[in-house]
């Protein structure tokens, strides 16, 4: 059994506005595709102000509220990870360039041995 956090928004006025965001990122797109002879700086600037006032109306609903502090939160812990310094990064990518090319060449021999055995000793096609 899994313990997960599952969180529904429940509030109709919360419904409301989720709603009306997803509304007016339709109405953006609808607008896109409306000002088809406009230049295209008109065009994505009423597609970007859409996506812009639906995050609004969203920002002042309960989910969008967690959404921010969540997106606060995750800033945060980012902002504590210690970060490897340029060398380790260095070796860290050499030996994973290493690794990669040793099992390259690995499953070639394995490859050309089973290719060996199975058309050469099994079905004698050479």
């Amino acid at each position: 059994m899994s313990n997960s956090n599952t969180v529904t928004v429940t509030s109709t006025t919360d419904r409301v506005k989720l709603g009306l965001a997803v509304l007016v990122i339709v109405a953006g797109i609808v607008g896109y595709s409306m000002l088809d002879g406009q230049p295209v700086i008109a065009r994505v600037g009423v597609f970007l102000g859409s996506l812009v006032v639906a995050a609004i109306i969203a920002w002042f609903s309960e989910p969008g509220r967690r959404t921010i502090s969540f997106g606060r939160d995750s800033y945060n812990e980012v902002k504590r990870v210690v970060w490897p310094t340029r060398k380790e990064a260095t070796q860290m990518t050499g030996i994973v360039f290493v690794f990669v090319i040793v099992m390259g060449i690995l499953l070639w021999i394995v490859d050309k041995g089973l290719e060996w055995v199975i058309y050469g000793l099994l079905l004698g096609w050479k």
